[in-house]
């Protein structure tokens, strides 16, 4: 494809939209900048700082919920940039054609790949440092002919839109961004002529997306539809109980699996408890077992976090005591992996959920391919790291095979990708376990 002048990068620009809805794929876990800010920026410049270990990062924090939209005209920088710094490129030294003493082969022509993250934006700079790793070690087991030089932006639509015009003009691969907001501005805009692998899903979540954009990010409601699927293949047919909070990510999970559940024929139930920060009360919880025992479903799904499932069961366990004719043990019981944060839940025995092979699966092969982190990232930062490892796998793979079907067993699932034959499909499918003693315990197929 013949590159575009920068002056045509001008034009295209006006069109640009912006859209600022966040995202949350986890409790406590990792949220996009809410609105969509309109001041200049600065061109970008070359720097060279030393990248921060992934040891030495916590969980990221939770971030409020987003303003309403703004739509504004982006004027796109010239070709090179400037000398005054408002992103900072760290470059990772092209392996070269050369033999590498962890593959043994010479690679084919040099792959250049841009790898577009927030590091400079308060909220995300844990997130996108962890993604960052991730691509590291990946690189670091199969370099070939590869260099990886890291933009990192801000969480302004603006910022990240004038960084990727640049990175489109000078890369062959785009690894970014990574927030949903930045995810859903890129995806509106006209500026994706080379092969980019977002981070995140586009609010909305299954429209159309430009042809060169393949996104991959990491999914609660996507693990919601599997669950309901699964639970078809485990012979659920009766109705489904869904418990949720007021919190947005927890809705969003909710509605997935009632309209996947639905989808299929079934009668699904939402039921949302708690106050708006969360908190679940007894009283309340009593009131709905009440209802159980009526409605005597055949399903529970929890859309909801570790601790507020470990409650729930629970007082439930506790009411059912005192009953001769219990609930607990004719309700077939599920969730996502934000059940699964590392701690013993005997609460939770039985339960069934998804999750990835890097949290679940230590002796999975691709998963001892790649050095965990020396510290406790903590489960969110993990998968983010895992995220990474298969984002650099995927575009490898891509550069070598541009059109047709490539399938990865990835360390965050089972990952098939179609790109190059008109508009990018991604599915990752994840790996089904069952809490037992405490502990989430893969399940053979």
């Amino acid at each position: 494809m013949k590159r575009m002048k920068w002056w045509q990068f001008c034009i295209l620009a006006m069109l640009v939209s912006a859209c600022s809805t966040p995202f949350c794929n986890a409790p406590g876990g990792l949220c996009a900048s809410g609105p969509a800010i309109t001041s200049a920026v600065t061109a970008p410049a070359a720097v060279t700082p030393a990248a921060p270990s992934a040891s030495t990062l916590t969980a990221a924090a939770p971030e409020p919920e987003p303003e309403a939209a703004q739509t504004f005209a982006v004027q796109l920088p010239p070709p090179a940039p400037p000398a005054s710094a408002s992103a900072a490129y760290i470059s990772v030294p092209p392996a070269g054609n050369h033999t590498d003493s962890n593959t043994g082969a010479s690679s084919g022509p040099p792959l250049r790949i841009a790898l577009l993250l927030p590091l400079q934006a308060e909220a995300l700079a844990q997130a996108a440092a962890a993604v960052r790793d991730g691509v590291q070690a990946a690189w670091e087991r199969e370099p070939d002919s590869i260099s990886i030089t890291t933009i990192a932006t801000t969480d302004v639509a603006q910022d990240v839109l004038y960084s990727y015009a640049h990175a489109v003009q000078q890369y062959d691969v785009v690894i970014g961004p990574l927030s949903r907001a930045a995810v859903s501005t890129l995806a509106e805009s006209v500026l994706v002529t080379k092969p980019t692998i977002v981070l995140n899903y586009p609010e909305g979540h299954g429209g159309a997306l430009p042809t060169l954009m393949l996104a991959m990010g990491l999914s609660l409601e996507d693990q919601a539809r599997q669950l309901a699927r699964r639970a078809l293949q485990d012979g659920v047919t009766a109705s489904a109980s869904i418990i949720s909070t007021t919190t947005p990510w927890q809705r969003r999970v909710a509605g997935a699996f009632a309209d996947q559940w639905q989808d299929d024929g079934k009668v699904a139930n939402i039921e949302e408890l708690g106050t708006p920060e969360g908190e679940l009360g007894e009283a309340e919880i009593l009131q709905w077992y009440a209802r159980l025992r009526t409605e005597r479903p055949g399903l529970l799904f929890s859309a909801m976090g570790a601790e507020q499932t470990r409650h729930l069961l629970a007082v439930l366990a506790d009411a059912d005591a005192s009953e001769p004719d219990p609930v607990l043990p004719r309700l077939r019981l599920y969730g996502t992996s934000a059940l699964n944060n590392g701690t013993a839940l005997p609460a939770l025995n039985g339960l069934r959920l998804l999750d990835m092979p890097w949290r679940l699966q230590p002796d999975h092969a691709a998963v001892m391919s790649y050095p965990h982190t020396a510290g406790a990232l903590g489960p969110d930062l993990e998968r983010l790291y895992a995220l990474g490892i298969d984002a650099y796998r995927v575009a490898r793979a891509i550069s070598r095979q541009p059109d047709g079907t490539i399938r990865l067993d990835g360390v965050t699932g089972q990952l098939s990708v179609e790109f190059g034959r008109g508009p990018a499909r991604f599915e990752r499918r994840e790996a089904v376990a069952e809490f037992r003693d405490g502990q989430p315990q893969v399940l053979t197929p």
